[in-house]
């Protein structure tokens, strides 16, 4: 595998899963990094000190995850960016409002919207489709409706 490209995967990786840059903000100095870091890195050892500290951060996070993962998890990474890159501008800019808005969420509630999620996921197939159906044919109204409503639901009760 081609080190830019695995250099790129883990920048986006980064990007995706570290979110903010820890307070102190004083970066990495490249002599901090592990020797695997500054191999999957090593494009920036040049010009590692004149990095922004939240980018540095970022990337050696990254580079440390990168050499902790399996071959599958790898895999899947890059599968992941294959498919982030094909994303239209647009689609990408709308991913990662979203994403800072759940950011901003409570615990809870993203605890609560990923308990949603896990129980959408495992829900079957055609039960899912019959869900996204209804929910595409609902006006913006009944839409806000539904969300108020969900909202408000006790949080120990569970349904598929």
């Amino acid at each position: 595998m081609r080190v830019k490209t695995i250099v790129v995967i883990l920048a986006i990786l980064a990007i995706l899963t570290c979110g903010t840059a820890l307070a102190d903000n004083h970066g990495v100095a490249w002599d901090e990094l592990s020797s695997g870091q500054q191999q999957l890195l090593g494009q920036f050892a040049d010009n590692w000190d004149t990095l922004p500290a939240d980018r540095q951060m970022r990337l050696a996070r990254g580079a440390e995850r990168w050499t902790t993962m399996t071959p599958r998890q790898r895999e899947q990474a890059m599968d992941r960016f294959r498919a982030w890159r094909e994303l239209s501008d647009d689609r990408r800019q709308m991913i990662r409002e979203r994403a800072e808005a759940f950011r901003e969420l409570s615990p809870e509630e993203q605890e609560r919207i990923r308990q949603n999620y896990r129980r959408f996921r495992d829900m079957n197939q055609d039960r899912r489709e019959m869900l996204r159906d209804r929910y595409r044919r609902m006006t913006p109204e009944q839409r806000q409706r539904l969300r108020d409503r969900v909202n408000k639901r006790p949080r120990s009760r569970t349904r598929d």
